[in-house]
């Protein structure tokens, strides 16, 4: 008597009525909910989500927003390219002359670039130029995880005499030297263009001195 007897309350029906104009999707979503008789309360949060990520097309709930097509080709061009302490090949191309441009200048008169093979030949280099710098835009080509290719890559600037403002640089193999030369030729570096050619081989000047020393 001093406790009021509960009474026994039946299942309630719970409905949304929303008075805001309901979107294409969720009127579709609450047909579709009504003809496969299930309930919706149960699943009504689900099509929200799903609504709002169809009408906004932005990913309603996402953390990391979806590349853009830009933003891949970027990344696929980071990864193909060489360590930071060496020049990029995008830097190479927007510092170079055009095959235009290099008419315009002498020392490209009447280029030829050479024989193919693993020494290249490059001259016009500014006073400035240092050892450093060529290693700066040709060991791109060399792979320094390799002991034969650390081995094979050397460089011998001239800085005194005839000869100055100008290197040998020796690389790996001939496909290495030959996309130097396509690269780097007229590169302008320090205000000047850079002309890269095969370097000509030492040995027919060996044989003739050694057919000498035989006469």
């Amino acid at each position: 008597d001093v406790f009021e007897q509960p009474q026994h309350v039946g299942h309630k029906k719970i409905e949304f009525h929303i008075t805001s104009d309901i979107p294409a999707v969720l009127q579709n979503n609450s047909e579709k909910e009504k003809n496969g008789k299930r309930s919706y309360s149960k699943y009504v949060l689900i099509d929200l989500y799903a609504a709002a990520e169809e009408i906004n097309n932005t990913g309603f709930g996402r953390i990391f927003p979806a590349p853009s097509s830009n933003d891949k080709m970027e990344t696929e061009e980071e990864e193909d390219e060489i360590p930071s302490e060496f020049i990029s090949k995008r830097d190479l191309e927007k510092h170079r002359l055009s095959r235009e441009e290099m008419e315009k200048y002498s020392v490209f008169k009447n280029y030829e670039p050479g024989d193919p093979n693993c020494r290249i030949y490059v001259k016009n280099l500014a006073k400035q130029v240092q050892e450093k710098d060529l290693k700066f835009i040709f060991g791109r080509y060399v792979d320094f995880q390799s002991e034969v290719e650390r081995n094979m890559f050397d460089i011998r600037l001239m800085k005194e005499g005839r000869m100055k403002g100008q290197a040998f640089v020796g690389l790996p193999n001939e496909k290495a030297a030959a996309k130097a030369l396509k690269e780097a030729n007229g590169y302008v570096l320090f205000e000047k263009p850079m002309v890269v050619q095969f370097a000509r081989s030492a040995r027919p000047k060996q044989d003739a001195n050694e057919g000498k020393r035989k006469k």
